[in-house]
Formats: C-alpha cells, structure tokens, sequence
C-alpha cells in the first residue's frame, strides 16, 4: 500500500504530466480549422477537432484534479513535499517545494482550473471552423502548468522562469483572436508591464541572494535577520511594485480592463480567479516568509494601496457597460479587499498581535478563494452570454433570464456574492476583514488608528457600490425586454457549459454557509506564517463569525440562512391562509397611455450610473455629445444619439506623460546612429576607459 509521500510523489507527476501531454499531443493534429463545404475534409478536421477539444481539455482536468489532491494532502496532514530537480547548476538547485503556503494557492488554481477546464469542452465549440483550436488548448494548458509550478517553486531561478512562461503564454492567450485590433493593443500593453514587474522582481531576487548567498527560498528564510533595514525597505517596494502589477493593484492596473476582456472567456475566467492571485501569494510568501516581522508603515503602505484599488476598480466598473470590462474592474476591487487582509496583518503582526494577525490573513486568504469562484462563475456567465448574443455591450441586452434561465440564475448567485450579501461566501471573508480592522483600534499608534477608521469607511463604501454596480449588471443584462436581435434570439448554452457554473453557484453557497471547514483548511497556512493562535482555533470551533476576545458581534452563517429562509417563506404561508389561493392575472403595463412597452423605454446603465457619476465627477472627467434630430416640428424629436467617455486619470496624468519621455529619449538616444565606423569606434574607446575607471 502506497504512503502518503508516494500518493503525493504520484499526484505532482500527474499534474505535470497531465498539462505537458497535452502540450505535446494537440499540435500533432490537423491544425487547420474544418472546412464546412468540402464534405470529406470537413469530416477529418471535425473529427480532428472533437479530439483535440476533448483530449487537450481533459488532460487539464485530470492535471488540475491532481493538483487539488496534492493541495489537499499537505493542508490536511501537514506533510510537505519537496523536491529537487537538479543539483548540479552554478546557482544551486531547482527545487520544488510544497508547503501549507504553496498548497493553498496550489489549490485554488486547481480548483478552477478543472472547472473551467469542463466548461471548455463546451465553450470551444464557440471557435469551430474558423480558428485553431490546438493553438488554443497548448496555450491553456502551458498556462495552467505555469501557474502551478509559480506557487510551488522553492528557488528564485525556477519562480522566475515560470513566471516569465506564465507571462508570455498569457500575452498569446489575450492576442488569440489577434484580428481584431483591441486584442493586439491589449497584448501589448500586458506585456510591457509584466515585463516592467519582472525587472523589479528580479531585482528583489537579487537583493535577497546578495546576503543569502544562494537562490533558494529557505536560504531566504534564514538570512533575513542580516538584511539591512534598508535592503529591507528596498526589497519591499520591489515586491509591492513587481508583484502588484501583476495584481493589477492601482496605479498599475491599466492593463487589467483591457486585456481579460480580450482574452477567451474561459481564459478570462482563470487570469481573474486565479493569475492575479499569483501577485498576492508572491507577496505573503516575500512579506510574512521572507522578511516578517517589518515595520507598521509597511503594512499602511498596504493597506492604503488596497484601499485605493477597492474603491477606484468598483468606480470605474459602475462606468463600464462592456460585460466582461465590468467584470474586470471588480476584479481590482477584490485585489483591493485581499490586500486590506494582508495590510493589517503586517501592521497586526509588527505589533506582536498574532492572534488578530492571524484572523486578519484568514480573512485575506479566504476572499482569494471566495474571490476565485464568484469571479470565475461570473466570467463564465459572461462568457455564455457572450457566446449567445455575440455581443458585450450591456446596452444591447437584456430579457436574458427568459432565454438563458440558468444562466440568468447561476450569475445571479455571483452577483450576489461578490456583492457582499448573506448567507453567500463573499460576505463571510469582507465580514471578517471588517472584525479584524475595528479591533484595530486598540492598537495605540496615531498612524494606524487614523489609517484603520478610513479603511473601514471605504471597504463599506465599496461594499455598496458593488451592490449598485451588479445591480445595474443584472438587471440591464438579464431582466426588462430584448434590446436588439441579439437578445431577442438568444438561446442557452450547452449543458458542459452550465455545469461547471452550478458547481461554483454551489461553491458560492457551500463556502459561506460552512466556513468553519475552509478556516481548519487555512490554519495551517497562517500557523506556518505566523504561529498558532488560540483566536484563530475559537472561530474554527464556534463555527461562526465571532472573533474571540473582542467583544464584537458575531453571527452564524447557519442560522442566518435559516432566519432568510423563514423571512421569505413565512410572508408566502401567511398569504395563502389568510388570502386563499394565488390567483394569476394579467393586465396591461402602464405606459404613459401608450399601447405597449417598447424595449426603448427601459432604463439604460448610463441612467443607472448617472447619479454616482456626478458625485464622484472629478474622478471620471466625463465627457458628453449629444446629436438630436428634429422632426418638422421643434416639439417632436427624430432622433437622439448620446455619447459619454469617461477618461482614466492614471493614464492621462501618470502613463501619458511616462510614455511621452520615453519616446522623446529614444529619439534622442537615436542621434548616436550615425552610420560611421569611427563614431562606434569612439563610443568603444570611451566604454572602455569607463569600465577601467570603474573596476579601478
């Protein structure tokens, strides 16, 4: 009978092998895209297409499968697995290694990734006969693999060359449908700032090797107590820079809206549920493995980045009426309320305070999960609509939940969700982050008693406009008449594609009604970050969301949706006694005395969201035009036409003038061209009394 070691030994060979094969097997079919007019060709490339379809799509779920159970296996016994696959390279081994940290992540990008990996068999159909259908499962499946092997490196070499595959793979992954114009802008963009992240990475990596005198992760560990304080501080802002871009925390989120939206749904649904993520587990690992304890300021400098990236992504999505754009905002919201999680454990833990550490990274920990299946199951739903409408514009919608039932329900749940509304997962992990910054008051320092009271008042704030904002996304989306043809023949996707929805519907549930099982799930990460806690035990053993020793008020989850359960119900059972039986009646909408209600007369998201964006006006710096047609008389109008841009301030004031002196040195850098042999002759002459000068 195997050990655990060879079962988990096994698992991570499955889950390599299983991304790899089908790496190395799609390719070797017929590449082109089945022809549907030659009638024996047609039969051979569709076949070659199921195939590939099934085959690449499968091996992903088996490889992802196999990751959970690793994942699994080291949170539920606490073996870690550790590996080292090379001994003799000069900057030492290649190593991996999985403990409750990695697992953790390890897990939620497994988890995703089968689910997505399921829905995919019925979503590729979307690119039958006109793409290349084995470009796009190599693609999926290398950026799964990356993905993995990011979180579960144990040496900065290693981490850095997966990091830059995942990359890459993701610039290839965004440009797929690389006809259409905002598919390359989008690419491009992404890759300029990955690549901006991975300078500063690497010179984190380098920072950290100068003192430990190696690239492996525990000679990280056990240096750090010789860094210097301004190594330290140094090393830090490289992490928050290096990794939030890939976060896409504001200032530098500027390639998140456009580049999710490019990318295939499905592909959109794993960059937002869990290649974010690989930013924020790249900073717990640096700031509570590497580094802890730091300063309080670091934790501030956190939170405050978490703050503006929470407020500012749900802004700019009440703006947005591109569906997947929307989506893609929300996701720096949520990196925001992660980071308010991580920032007060920093500031909790510089303090000595582990117990309230602890309960602040459970809280932040729990919303990457939480986080990973409402957005993944929203990006999936969006993807459905979008296969059945071809289109994202919101305003072109609406009378979904006729057409796409399911659909319209399982998005419903997500809106929910990442909403912040009970008895739903997202409300446990924001409820939590509240609990453990009020009791942040007790903290004595003037910094983080004025810093924790804002954080507060803005996480509510956000909470609200998240509402509003899903609101407005359903209701527009889903509710009221079509608005074009390309509702009116809308029809529901196949059942591969609704499954793996419900799955994440009922993971949305699962995890808010139960949260007792996924904080034992997180104890052994945050006892192996930072020790164990009586406080973080209590919350696991009462079951609900109490934090011990505060005095706060604490709830049930269980008995919230039982008192839901019985507000909804007991209005019905006291209407049919007292009432008699419902009768159903039909009765024309008034319409202002018109004959009938026209899908033009339904309220539009730009109505939704005028109210909010007039508050909040100096920070959109919108623009309007309008065109109106008149009839022969001045009373009655042809025609309106409305436009409305909202700019982004980070662009107009931070990247513009950036990419103005870039350009302008580069022109200036180009004068040195000259063509002559005796210029670079020169120019040699003068690096090398430079270098000798230098090495002197």
């Amino acid at each position: 009978m195997l050990d655990l070691p060879s079962l988990q030994f096994m698992a991570f060979h499955l889950l390599v092998g299983g991304y790899v094969l089908a790496i190395l097997i799609a390719p070797l079919r017929d590449r082109k895209p089945f022809s549907r007019t030659n009638t024996s060709e047609g039969n051979t490339s569709q076949q070659s297409f199921l195939f590939v379809r099934y085959f690449g799509f499968g091996a992903a779920l088996l490889a992802s499968l196999s990751g959970l159970f690793l994942s699994m296996s080291v949170l539920t016994t606490g073996s870690a697995l550790h590996l080292d696959l090379q001994q003799t390279l000069p900057f030492g081994s290649l190593s991996i290694n999985v403990d409750p940290l990695a697992a953790f992540f390890l897990g939620v990008i497994s988890l995703l990734g089968a689910v997505v990996s399921v829905y995919s068999f019925g979503y590729s159909g979307e690119y039958a006969g006109r793409k290349n259908l084995s470009l796009l499962v190599v693609l999926y499946n290398l950026f799964l693999l990356s993905m993995s092997i990011v979180v579960i490196a144990g040496n900065a070499v290693l981490f850095l060359i997966v990091w830059e595959l995942m990359s890459l793979t993701t610039f290839f992954l965004i440009n797929y449908e690389h006809e259409q114009r905002a598919s390359r802008k989008a690419a491009i963009l992404y890759i300029v700032m990955t690549h901006i992240g991975t300078a500063f990475l690497i010179v984190m990596f380098l920072l950290l090797a100068g003192t430990a005198h190696s690239f492996d992760f525990q000679s990280f560990r056990n240096s750090s107590a010789q860094l210097p304080s301004s190594i330290k501080t140094l090393i830090f802002f490289c992490a928050l820079i290096g990794f939030g871009i890939k976060s896409g925390v504001v200032p530098f989120h500027i390639w998140l809206p456009e580049a999710h939206p490019a990318a295939p749904s499905n592909v959109s649904a794993l960059m937002s549920g869990v290649m974010i993520k690989t930013g924020i587990y790249g900073m717990v690992r640096v700031y509570f493995d590497f580094l802890a304890p730091g300063p309080a300021w670091w934790g501030i400098v956190v939170l405050a980045v978490a703050v503006a990236s929470a407020v500012l992504g749900v802004l700019y999505a009440l703006m947005e009426h591109d569906l997947k754009r929307l989506l893609a905002f929300h996701s720096i919201e949520n990196i925001g309320i992660i980071l308010m999680g991580v920032g007060a454990a920093m500031i909790f833990m510089s303090y000595g305070n582990m117990p309230l550490a602890t309960v602040a990274l459970i809280a932040g920990l729990y919303h990457v999960l939480n986080h990973a299946m409402f957005k993944g199951l929203l990006f999936l739903g969006a993807g459905s609509v979008v296969s059945a409408t071809h289109t994202r514009n919101i305003e072109e919608l609406g009378g979904l939940v006729k057409k796409l039932p399911w659909t319209s329900a399982f998005f419903l749940i997500g809106a929910l969700a990442i909403s912040a509304l009970p008895p739903l997962n997202g409300f446990v992990s924001e409820w939590l982050t509240f609990q453990a910054l009020l009791l942040g008051f007790n903290i004595s320092d003037l910094s983080v008693r004025v810093a924790i009271p804002i954080a507060v008042a803005l996480l509510a704030l956000t909470g609200a406009l998240a509402a509003a904002c899903f609101v407005k996304a359903f209701g527009i989306t889903f509710l009221g008449l079509p608005r074009s043809s390309h509702a009116e023949h809308a029809h529901e996707p196949p059942r591969s594609m609704l499954v793996p929805m419900g799955v994440l519907a009922f993971a949305c549930i699962l995890l808010g009604v139960f949260p007792g099982s996924m904080i034992s799930i997180l104890t052994p990460v945050t006892t192996f970050l930072l020790g164990g806690s009586a406080s973080a035990l209590e919350v696991l053993n009462l079951g609900s969301l109490t934090i011990p020793q505060s005095g706060a008020g604490g709830v049930s989850p269980l008995t919230l949706v039982i008192f839901l359960v019985a507000l909804t119900v007991l209005p019905l059972v006291l209407g049919l006694l007292l009432g008699g039986k419902l009768q159903k009646r039909a009765a024309m909408v008034w319409a202002c005395g018109l004959e009938k209600v026209e899908p033009r007369m339904q309220y539009t998201a730009t109505g939704f969201s005028k109210p909010i964006r007039m508050i909040f006006s100096n920070i959109f710096h919108a623009t309007h035009e309008i065109e109106i047609s008149e009839a022969a008389s001045p009373f009655f109008k042809q025609q309106l036409r409305y436009e409305l841009e909202t700019e982004s301030v980070f662009e107009k004031y931070f990247y513009e003038p950036m990419r103005s002196g870039v350009v302008a040195a580069a022109k200036f850098i180009r004068r040195i061209q000259t063509g002559h042999l005796q210029s670079y002759l020169l120019y040699m002459f003068i690096a090398l009394i430079l270098l000798l000068m230098f090495a002197r």
